[in-house]
């Protein structure tokens, strides 16, 4: 319950003008999901600032604004507190009405396990007491405010969870709850990434059993060392009581006999010289550890043995924690898709191991806050290794995901048994595919690679996903699926575009022809492993590349499909082409002999095809030169022929326009070659001539395989050979402004002065440039996308950043205008407005194959 008074008591508030409402429902800080009679709290974070959604909160019936500047328009009937600093403002209130109530609090924290625990005491207070505990993930100094606007004044007892992710947090959680209760679950490497090590973690956590008063409870796990060292000196004077839980034959509330079923545990409980039978519907052996630390509170409470056990026994699995669901074609779901340590995957794998019921699967997404580089490779060794014990399937979501499936692969599992996606569709299509019933699916990964996106998709009833799925609320099924931008300059890539339109182009061919995806120039830009098994899963059979790094690159990402090396490979290059079992184009005698010799000592014959210059002016022999060239090379042992191809210089010209003349000589030149060849006898498997352009409207040139590039991306071969309507473009190209500087009239900007204000300008300061991939000349982009708007580059661009004029873009709803941190778009959608690669390419003078395979691999790809 929030009151206005009690806001205005608590902290330095200033109310502006009338306040209708002097009480609300709740608090609410993203105004997408404001309620009716919410208090909008208008909070800057790193990405935004919540002052400029004051009037889509109103709009949604907030009935009060608590921020640090005031509205310009004021909304009217509106109760506004204007305060120095919102985040401060709610730990005061948070403290005044903790304090007021006389609330008693417990404090839930450690690195994992925390969620059940608070939920596990709950559920053994619940009854003698009147509890509160706080929703979810509102467990950090911001959360825990915002969640604590549903305490009530008859709550007799608070369970709060307490989370940290930076030094000090925990201490400054403690001042404003003052717990008597402390307990601490588990030291592990959650968080890692920020804290450094362990005994860092384990010092920020014990900040809760420093913060007990001496009447207070500390409650302890004395199976986890750094848990146990928490414990005051022996002999210390002072301090609050001590209840340590776990299997520790010493431990005060001990188990022992555990036994892990399907459908839940039973394991036996001592204390305080009883013993009692537990039965918990929670499903893994780390759950046993939630029950003894909510037996102990329970205990600490006076609360006898056995009802405790008899509370615990109706505590129902939690969304996302292990939660068994029915899945299609009747398999069974395990949900751990809440987040995801360490210690709590390799829990979750034991479960799958001991108790699922058919073939086991495994889909585990990023993990991510691992820590440096080596402690990342360390725990996704142990994770990978695990799996390897664990499951009959592996299927992994993510780019840092592939090293579990690497490791997986080191630790025995089998090519079949592992399948690497990027995306939730595909993930869940791989696992749908394989599943039969009695199956046992394990779905996993860390809050941010959003797994129950996967889950929803295998349930046997997804309309029931609101109600039984974490993040199901309208923000988060909004929010687009983004990792922390290792730049604030980066690329999505739509790997479920290139699927789709890999599948048009395998129904354009028809079932007869084989599809050569070319991944040439990292995929086009769009990223090499990544394109490559999406377009394997969607109609491609064969992969093209121009040169033996990116073969090398495809093998190393452990993808075994036939790779053909288009371009140049030196005879240098012939045994490292025979050990990885690459197909070369060939023209050369010299490099058909070392691919010879290669393929002979490595007894790994190399296959080759020959290349065909009907009238490109390019690589391959002349039409007059190949029936000589076939012959020369055709008893080389070592080596297959296996095919032919040539490639066209004008497939993607106007037909209309009389341009395909040299088209179709090219055909026939090609066709006169195979009559001849066929009638020596020589007999080909693959024959193919079709890039994109041709395989989208040239039939006859399909042959036995096509070898589309540009299209698979959704972008036109040509402006006048285009892809079909539904093909979809996969790219978008995406920056944060840097800075926002306003300059008076006759200023110089970026090097060279070739530009100068001629007006009081709003400059807005992009960090990206042409050390990216973004054209500095003979012409730069042109216009990019900020908050809707086009927007003018001006000046030279740099090497990493350049400048926009954004004077003439309104702001969002407090005529602001462009802020730090807003998005700008270089290639892509912003509103109701689009730039492509195509208009990109006709501001630069050149072809939107040279834009998107410009992009350099210093900006980093999110799929």
């Amino acid at each position: 319950m929030i009151t206005l008074a009690d806001l205005l008591n608590a902290t330095p508030a200033r109310l502006i003008g009338p306040a209708p409402a002097h009480a609300f429902a709740g608090f609410c800080y993203d105004s997408r999901r404001a309620r009716p009679g919410e208090l909008f709290v208008a909070v800057k974070t790193d990405r935004a600032d919540g002052h400029d959604f004051i009037t889509d909160a109103v709009a949604a019936g907030a009935a009060g604004i608590l921020c640090e500047r005031t509205p310009d328009p004021l909304p009217p009937n509106i109760a506004c507190l204007v305060v120095p600093d919102t985040r401060v403002a709610l730990q005061s209130w948070a403290a005044h009405v903790l304090r007021k109530y006389g609330t008693q609090v417990i404090g839930v924290t450690g690195s994992a396990g925390k969620t059940v625990t608070k939920e596990a005491i709950a559920a053994v207070l619940d009854g003698p007491y009147r509890v509160f505990r706080n929703p979810g993930n509102y467990n950090d100094l911001f959360g825990l405010p915002i969640a604590l606007g549903q305490l009530e004044p008859d709550h007799q007892v608070a369970v709060l969870e307490m989370a940290s992710d930076r030094f000090g947090e925990i201490e400054a959680l403690c001042r404003i709850a003052r717990p008597r209760v402390g307990v601490v679950t588990s030291i592990g490497p959650a968080h890692l990434a920020y804290f450094g090590s362990l005994n860092a973690i384990a010092r920020e956590k014990a900040q809760l059993i420093r913060a007990l008063p001496d009447d207070g409870v500390a409650i302890l796990n004395a199976d986890d060392v750094l848990v146990r060292g928490m414990r005051p000196p022996s002999g210390a004077r002072g301090g609050a009581r001590v209840i340590e839980y776990g299997r520790d034959s010493l431990a005060d509330v001990r188990t022992e006999r555990v036994q892990v079923r399907p459908n839940g545990l039973r394991f036996l409980v001592h204390a305080n010289g009883a013993r009692c039978w537990f039965e918990l519907r929670l499903l893994g052996r780390h759950h046993v550890y939630a029950a003894l630390a909510a037996a102990a509170v329970g205990l600490a409470y006076g609360l006898p043995l056995d009802d405790i056990a008899e509370r615990l026994a109706g505590l129902d699995p939690l969304p996302g924690r292990l939660h068994p669901l029915p899945g299609v074609g009747g398999s069974t779901i395990l949900d751990d898709t809440y987040s995801a340590s360490v210690p709590s995957v390799l829990a979750a794998l034991e479960l799958l191991e001991r108790c699922g019921q058919g073939r086991r699967i495994a889909v585990l997404g990023d993990l991510l806050e691992l820590g440096d580089m080596d402690a990342s490779r360390d725990a996704l060794r142990q994770v990978g290794s695990r799996v390897a014990r664990a499951a009959d399937v592996l299927v992994t979501r993510g780019v840092q995901a592939e090293r579990i499936a690497f490791e997986a692969r080191r630790a025995g599992l089998s090519a079949e048994q592992v399948l690497i996606t990027y995306t939730a569709p595909e993930a869940a299509r791989v696992v749908a595919e394989r599943l039969t019933k009695g199956d046992t699916v394990l779905v996993k990964g860390d809050r941010q690679a959003r797994m129950e996106q996967v889950v929803e998709r295998l349930m046997a009833e997804p309309a029931r996903a609101e109600a039984l799925l974490v993040r199901q609320d309208p923000a988060w099924k909004r929010a687009p699926v983004l990792y922390p931008e290792e730049r604030p300059t980066w690329i999505e890539v739509d790997l479920e575009a290139i699927a789709h339109n890999c599948e048009r182009i395998k129904d354009i061919v028809g079932p007869d022809v084989v599809v050569m995806a070319v991944l040439k120039a990292n995929a086009y830009g769009h990223g090499l492993a990544p394109v490559a098994r999406t377009v394997l899963r969607h109609g491609a059979t064969v992969l093209g590349v121009a040169a033996l790094n990116e073969a090398e690159a495809l093998r190393q990402a452990d993808i075994a499909a036939p790779i053909m090396i288009l371009g140049y490979t030196p005879a240098w290059q012939a045994r490292t082409v025979a050990r990885l079992g690459l197909t070369v184009a060939v023209y050369s005698l010299d490099v058909a002999h070392a691919l010879s010799r290669a393929g002979t000592a490595l007894h790994r014959p190399v296959k080759a095809h020959v290349k065909v210059d009907s009238g490109m002016g390019r690589l391959g022999l002349l039409s007059d030169q190949v029936l000589d060239f076939l012959q020369a090379i055709s008893d080389l042992p070592g080596l297959d022929v296996e095919g032919i191809f040539t490639h066209f210089a004008t497939a993607d010209e106007a037909a209309e326009a009389g341009d395909q003349v040299h088209l179709h000589r090219q055909l026939d030149t090609f066709q006169k070659v195979l009559r001849q060849a066929r009638a020596a006898g020589f007999i080909f498997r693959h024959v193919h001539a079709a890039n994109s352009a041709a395989t989208l409207t040239l039939p006859e040139s399909h042959f036995t395989m096509v070898r589309p590039g540009i299209a698979l991306y959704g972008l036109h071969p040509s402006d006048v050979v285009r892809c079909p309507p539904d093909f979809r473009p996969a790219l978008s190209f995406k920056t944060r402004v840097a800075q926002v500087k306003e300059l008076p009239p006759g200023h110089c900007v970026s090097y060279g002065c070739i530009y100068w204000t001629d007006r009081p300008t709003t400059v807005a300061v992009l960090p990206v440039g042409y050390a990216d991939g973004f054209r500095r000349a003979p012409a730069h982009w042109g216009q990019v996308l900020i908050r809707g708007k086009r927007v003018p580059i001006i000046g030279r661009v740099c090497m990493d950043q350049c400048m926009v004029d954004v004077t003439d873009v309104p702001g969002q709803s407090q005529g602001s205008g462009v802020r730090q941190g807003d998005e700008a778009v270089l290639i892509g959608t912003q509103g109701d407005e689009h730039i492509t690669a195509e208009e990109a390419a006709a501001r630069l003078g050149t072809i939107n194959y040279e834009v998107v395979s410009g992009l350099l691999v210093r900006v980093p790809r999110m799929y």
